[in-house]
């Protein structure tokens, strides 16, 4: 049976890298956002559902989803994105758990959710760790990659639960406030320490 760690955090606190440092390491990696994008594929039950919703013109010509329009569609208005989310979650839903399910025979299994704690994931998973920065730092990050202006950062950091929040319900903490290497230091004495807890 194996452990089920999820990994969370905000918008550019580095989720990213240290789920890329778990994939180094050998660990499976369930990915949330590639399980979205599989769900709305040609032929799946997912598209059908989005195109029966939003109609037929969100199909290219090669019957794939056009994610250009049913972006300009959900951006611009918050109850059609509400609404493609309760469409499509139960879907999201089951191909992760049928991931997590498929391998039971790893003795880890990492689950890369960004909306965890908003969707309701812990439920499913041993323990939960939030990779974490302070919101000021985390707002300096994402204007530097995004280039966005403070208020655009601002306003993509409110439409997550805030990074405090989810560091007070995480079961683990990396702080993300120093260098890669220091991220991926706090990781190998994590995995460290669940390899020898599992051993003895």
């Amino acid at each position: 049976m194996s452990f089920i760690l999820g990994i969370t955090g905000g918008i550019a606190t580095g989720k990213s890298t240290a789920v890329a440092h778990f994939r180094q390491l050998g660990f499976p990696i369930v990915d949330a956002d590639l399980v979205a994008r599989a769900v709305v594929r040609p032929k799946t039950p997912g598209l059908k559902a989005v195109i029966d919703t939003f109609g037929p013109s969100l199909l290219n010509e090669q019957g794939a989803l056009d994610r250009e329009a049913l972006g300009k569609i959900i951006f611009a208005d918050e109850e059609k994105r509400k609404q493609l989310n309760q469409l499509l979650s139960p879907f999201i839903r089951q191909e992760i758990l049928r991931q997590i399910a498929a391998a039971a025979d790893q003795p880890l299994v990492v689950v890369d959710i960004p909306l965890l704690y908003e969707a309701g994931y812990e439920q499913y998973m041993d323990q939960v760790a939030v990779v974490y920065v302070p919101e000021t730092i985390q707002k300096q990050r994402l204007m530097l990659r995004n280039q966005l202006s403070e208020t655009e950062a601002a306003a993509r950091i409110a439409s997550q639960l805030s990074i405090e929040k989810k560091k007070v319900r995480g079961d683990i903490i990396f702080d993300n406030q120093g260098t890669i290497a220091d991220l991926t230091r706090q990781i190998d004495a994590w995995v460290q320490h669940f390899q020898e807890t599992e051993q003895s």
